[in-house]
C-alpha cells in the first residue's frame, strides 16, 4: 500500500526508453488482525504514514489508541490466507518480508510481476463514445447532428422501458481499477520506492495497493 508518485523513464540495457511509474510504498503498521473465529475471515488491518490525532474523529482516534499504533492517514484490510504470523504493531516493510539483509525476503524485486489497484481519475460527464467507446453515427446520408450520439436505448411497446445497466452517457472515471501483470523494473528500497514498468490508475498523489499478479507472467 503506499500513494502514487508520478511518471518518469528509464533506460535499459539496450538503451530502449521503458516508461515507468514511481510508487512510495511506506512500511505499513499492522492496528487489527482479523481471524476466522472471530470475525468469520482472515485479514490485516494495516496503515501508513502519521496525522495528527486532533485531527481523527473519537472512534478512530480510539481504534488507534486501543492497538497503540500512531494514527495514520488511511486504514486498509488486506486478505490473507494466514495471518497467524502477524501481530499488532508489527511494521510491514517492501523491502524485507523476513529477517533484514536477505534477499530471499524482499516482498518486491526487480522482474516480479504485479497487480496495482487504485481509484481511476475522474472525467466528469461524458458521452457514450468517451465512456464506452462507441462507433457513433454516420457522418452523411441523413444524419443530422446525430454523430456522436448512442443511437436507440431502449424497446417499443414490450417492454416499454430502458433495461438497466444500458450503456449510456454519464460520469466517467472515479471507479475502483486493477492494472494486471505489471512489471517491477527498479527498488529503491532506501527510499521505499518502487519503479513500475508503465502507467497504473489513479492521479499523483493517490492511494495504490500492490499485490503479487494473479495470472502470473
Amino acid at each position: 500500500m503506499g500513494r502514487k508518485v508520478g511518471m518518469t523513464q528509464l533506460w535499459d540495457e539496450n538503451n530502449q526508453v521503458v516508461p515507468v511509474t514511481v510508487l512510495s510504498v511506506a512500511p505499513l503498521r499492522v492496528v487489527q488482525i482479523k481471524r476466522p473465529d472471530t470475525d468469520g475471515y482472515s485479514a490485516l488491518q494495516v496503515t501508513f504514514g502519521e496525522v495528527n490525532p486532533n485531527k481523527l474523529n473519537m472512534p478512530t482516534a480510539g481504534h488507534f489508541e486501543k492497538a497503540g499504533v500512531a494514527p495514520g492517514e488511511k486504514l486498509l484490510e488486506l486478505r490473507l490466507d494466514d495471518v497467524s504470523e502477524y501481530e499488532v504493531g508489527q511494521e510491514i516493510s517492501v523491502g524485507s518480508a523476513g529477517a533484514e539483509g536477505e534477499d530471499d525476503n524482499k516482498l518486491f524485486a526487480d522482474g516480479d510481476r504485479i497487480d496495482v489497484t487504485a481509484v481511476s481519475k475522474g472525467k466528469g460527464f461524458a458521452g457514450a463514445m468517451k465512456r464506452h467507446n462507441f462507433k457513433g453515427q454516420r457522418a452523411s446520408h441523413g444524419a443530422h447532428k446525430v454523430h456522436r450520439k448512442p443511437g436507440a436505448v431502449g424497446q417499443c411497446a414490450t417492454p416499454a422501458r430502458v433495461f438497466k445497466g444500458k450503456k449510456m452517457p454519464g460520469r466517467m472515471g472515479g471507479e475502483k481499477v486493477t492494472t494486471l501483470n505489471l512489471e517491477v523494473v527498479g527498488t529503491d528500497f532506501e527510499r521505499d520506492l518502487l519503479l513500475i514498468r508503465g502507467a497504473v490508475p489513479g492521479p499523483k498523489g493517490g492511494t495504490v495497493v500492490v499485490r503479487n499478479a494473479i495470472k502470473g507472467s
